[in-house]
């Protein structure tokens, strides 16, 4: 098995974070994203002789790295490939949890949740806590994987046959990757598990993200990727009637709550609100809310075996 390591300006910790990868693993691809320090040096330094480091001139995003090493393990031949970040925030001890399940073809693709254990909300800065629940929420319903979350975990394993299948030129190379990675993992119908990771924190690593910034972004991501899915999945390769209920629901509950703030700037200006208005907003509102409701339920069924 491979593991790749997106990396940059990781000088720091890319020597302890290839130091703790287990023997189990045959090659380590750690890719250089364009970084301004010696994280490659330091990576060659390391003396393991898994390393082979592949160096972007500029920096791409941690998703164009995870695809670039992605890439070099398939022309390797590779039967599984893990994705570990070069902060060592990812316990390598879990590596072997992580591996099995997709080694054995349980599962397609395998990724730590760092959200299972008590130890989460003690140990994760409590924004990154709060963003990471609002964002994996939001990818729940864009994914289809409503049985995941930790959404922003990075630590993945996944099956050669399953990366094989997957347009690696389409998935978004920056920070919303391990997203919308599982909005085309379900599109191929992909068995995605979760496992129970450890968080590790505090142990040197530098996080220039702001949630206020990162949250917007990527939940504009996650709309496009679900009406990608929906279309990819439920109308080109195979119909689904919950297209419609999506549809109907988004549709009613927008006019219901575009009618109700007009009316309230009707009533603010002095006019008169009529009661059959205020029912067919309250009507809108509901049918919608309802039609979604049972959109979800029916893409919840849809995907329940994909675990």
């Amino acid at each position: 098995m491979a593991v790749v390591v997106p990396a940059h300006d990781e000088e720091a910790l890319i020597g302890t974070t290839i130091g703790g990868i287990p023997s189990l693993v045959d090659r380590i691809f750690v890719v250089d994203d364009g970084s301004s320090d010696a994280t490659a040096e330091r990576a060659r330094a390391a003396g393991d002789v898994r390393v082979e480091v592949i160096r972007h001139e500029r920096n791409r995003g941690v998703g164009a790295a995870t695809v670039t090493g992605y890439r070099r393990a398939l022309e390797e031949g590779f039967d599984v490939i893990a994705v570990m970040n070069a902060d060592n925030q990812m316990d390598p001890a879990d590596l072997p949890t992580l591996v099995r399940p997709v080694a054995r073809g349980e599962v397609d693709y395998a990724k730590a949740n760092r959200l299972f254990t008590g130890q989460a909300w003690k140990l994760i800065p409590r924004t990154r806590y709060l963003g990471n629940a609002i964002l994996s929420m939001l990818t729940k319903i864009a994914s289809g994987y409503w049985h995941v979350a930790d959404s922003q975990s990075g630590y993945t394993v996944i099956s050669r046959e399953m990366l094989a299948q997957l347009d690696l030129d389409r998935v978004y190379t920056r920070y919303g990757f391990p997203n919308d990675m599982l909005v085309h993992l379900n599109v191929w119908n992909a068995r995605v598990r979760d496992f129970p990771s450890r968080p590790v924190y505090g142990v040197g690593e530098r996080s220039g993200m702001r949630y206020r910034h990162v949250v917007p972004r990527i939940s504009w991501l996650l709309l496009k990727g679900f009406c990608w899915r929906l279309w990819e999945k439920y109308v080109k390769r195979d119909f689904h009637p919950l297209v419609f209920f999506y549809a109907f629901g988004f549709l009613a509950t927008a006019m219901g709550l575009v009618l109700g703030a007009i009316e309230v700037g009707y009533r603010i200006a002095g006019y008169p609100v009529t009661v059959g208005t205020v029912v067919l907003i309250a009507l809108l509102i509901l049918s919608g809310s309802q039609f979604t409701l049972f959109a979800m339920w029916f893409d919840m069924e849809s995907n329940k075996d994909l675990k």
